[in-house]
């Protein structure tokens, strides 16, 4: 995979959206494929983007869109990159009762690709807690 595409701002993310699922395992790692296409959750602590704290914007490591900005971010202590917003328009909601659970995925909203989970016991206004696996993250620091 193109590593400035991952990090990358969505400049052109509708025209190289691939077609289908072989199109999607050729430009992803095998682990942002099982992660953001297969619905898979990576391991807490592991992710490079868990310790990001430089200032920009966080993107979808599949199509570039523009997901999170830096300041949305906190440390949850869950092991995986937490944020109490979600750039207006930038993801989508999906109920999810996989695992005998209700929860609710987070999607994003160009690609439809995985992100992770939101919950409602953020420590913010907002009350919201987006739990996103590292691997669905690039990131673009501001200029």
């Amino acid at each position: 995979m193109d590593p400035a595409f991952a990090s990358g701002p969505c400049y052109d993310c509708m025209m190289n959206m691939p077609a289908d699922e072989s199109e999607w395992k050729a430009r992803l790692t095998d682990e942002q494929y099982r992660v953001l296409r297969a619905k898979g959750t990576e391991a807490p602590f592991t992710g490079k983007m868990l310790a990001e704290k430089r200032t920009g914007t966080f993107n979808c490591a599949a199509c570039g869109t523009a997901l999170f900005p830096s300041n949305a971010k906190f440390e949850s202590g869950t092991g995986w990159p937490s944020f109490d917003q979600a750039i207006s328009g930038a993801v989508e909601f999906i109920p999810d009762e996989s695992l005998d659970t209700k929860r609710t995925e987070v999607v994003c909203a160009n690609c439809k690709s995985h992100l992770g989970h939101i919950f409602d016991d953020g420590p913010s206004e907002s009350g919201k807690r987006y739990c996103i696996n590292s691997v669905c993250l690039g990131f673009s620091p501001e200029a």
